[in-house]
């Protein structure tokens, strides 16, 4: 365990990631731009869907099934979990504990990558396909916390519009078309773009890692407004949903590597697509709550702690 906290520690991402965090500690002018933010989100997203479609043009659909079925059922099912806790033992009224539950459900790209990246630093790679679960797992969850929400009483958002924002939100966009070029592409037609899409992909997460190492400090700030329960929520949920994800990884035929990596997106908190339908679908939400939490409480634990646990219990299981 000591080894996989440290090889995930010392790895360039985690490490770009803190020096962001330090940079707003100690109030650095370091800043990067939006459109250099977007532009590597952009390639970041398209990217890890060129790699996937490619590996999927490689694999024999008996084997992607079992994973694919696997992870549906988890995004069906980790929004019920959070949704039971958090109005069960935190007491939050029943838009906001959909709208969170929603968000925990869901999945963070940066989360599944940095994971991606931490097992093959640490020597257990994941399968080329893992690209294809994160698709399968972004939307089910918020579709359930929507679904929860309009169970009853009225509400000022249009149902409609958020699934709309869902399905053509830009993270599911690049990963499917990226999936759809790479695979229909294959390796051979993809390799004249590798040189940009495979050998720039880590100095680029690099750098996305350092912004948002920045980002998250600053959300840090919103503690007192979320309160104590939320911090525990916040770090002990994404432990239960991890070993969940790890758990059902091994029993679809996920590799030491894989299971590790669909706990850590099993675990992950979406704050880009789930933020997006959550505004347009239930506004009254209270985007202290679900932004804070998943940003500042999660997304930091899962890039120090949280990956290294999830790959000690695939080691472990495996």
């Amino acid at each position: 365990m000591l080894e996989i906290l440290l090889a995930s520690l010392l790895s360039p991402v985690v490490l770009a990631f803190v020096l962001g965090a330090l940079a707003v500690a100690l109030k650095s002018d370091l800043e990067i731009p939006e459109p250099l933010y977007q532009a590597l989100s952009i390639y970041l997203l398209l990217a890890i869907g060129l790699k996937g479609g490619v590996a999927l043009s490689k694999t024999p659909l008996a084997e992607v099934a079992g994973p694919v079925l696997g992870t549906f059922a988890l995004g069906v099912l980790t929004p019920l979990t959070a949704y039971a806790v958090l109005r069960r033992i935190g007491r939050m009224d029943r838009t906001n504990a959909a709208a969170l539950a929603a968000h925990y459900g869901s999945v963070s790209a940066v989360t599944f990558i940095a994971a991606q990246s931490v097992a093959a630093f640490a020597g257990t790679p994941s399968e080329g396909f893992m690209p294809a679960l994160v698709a399968v797992l972004e939307v089910p969850a918020i579709i359930v916390g929507l679904m929860i929400a309009y169970a009853r009483g009225d509400h000022a958002g249009s149902w409609r519009e958020a699934l709309r924002e869902v399905v053509t939100g830009r993270s599911i966009v690049l990963l499917v078309g990226g999936m759809a070029i790479g695979w229909v592409a294959g390796e051979d037609g993809t390799a004249t773009v590798a040189p940009f899409f495979v050998a720039g992909f880590q100095g680029a997460l690099v750098l996305f890692l350092l912004d948002m190492g920045m980002t998250a400090a600053r959300r840090l700030r919103d503690l007192k407004a979320v309160g104590p329960f939320l911090v525990a929520f916040g770090i002990l949920m994404p432990v239960v949903h991890g070993a969940l994800g790890v758990w059902v990884g091994g029993q679809v035929g996920l590799s030491v590597g894989g299971a590790a990596v669909l706990g850590a997106m099993v675990s992950s908190a979406s704050y880009i697509a789930a933020p997006a339908a959550i505004r347009v679908g239930l506004p009254e939400a209270n985007p202290a709550y679900y932004l804070t939490a998943s940003l500042g409480i999660t997304f930091p634990f899962n890039l120090t702690l949280g990956i290294p646990i999830y790959l000690a219990m695939a080691e472990w299981l495996g």
